[in-house]
């Protein structure tokens, strides 16, 4: 028998989320500034950040769930692209969220 999510667990999802996200978008930021990201990914970043900003999407954000799904998908894809070029410490180094937000990062980017 398996148990229903609780309000509260879910609750608890979305405020992680909602603190995760601005940490991606500053780790964005800095990697795009930082001399020593090449400027393939400095690209690649940029193109995430504009491509999430943007009121154009793929698949409209008025549509529920999958709205949101294309920007989630752009910026997991630009993150697996700077653990590639940028390396591994030098995205930890820029990341200023919490341990539990670099281990989600990983996981968004494949890498765990």
């Amino acid at each position: 028998m398996t148990s229903e999510p609780s309000v509260e667990h879910a609750t608890g999802s979305w405020r992680e989320l909602v603190r995760f996200l601005p940490d991606v978008g500053r780790l964005l930021w800095r990697l795009a500034g930082d001399p020593r990201v090449p400027w393939t990914a400095k690209a690649v970043a940029a193109a995430a950040v504009a491509y999430v900003a943007s009121p154009v999407d793929l698949i409209p954000d008025f549509i529920p769930g999958a709205g949101q799904l294309d920007d989630v998908v752009i910026v997991a894809r630009a993150i697996r692209f700077l653990f590639r070029s940028a390396g591994y410490e030098l995205i930890q180094e820029h990341w200023d969220g919490s341990d539990e937000g670099f281990a989600a990062l990983l996981v968004v980017a494949g890498i765990r």
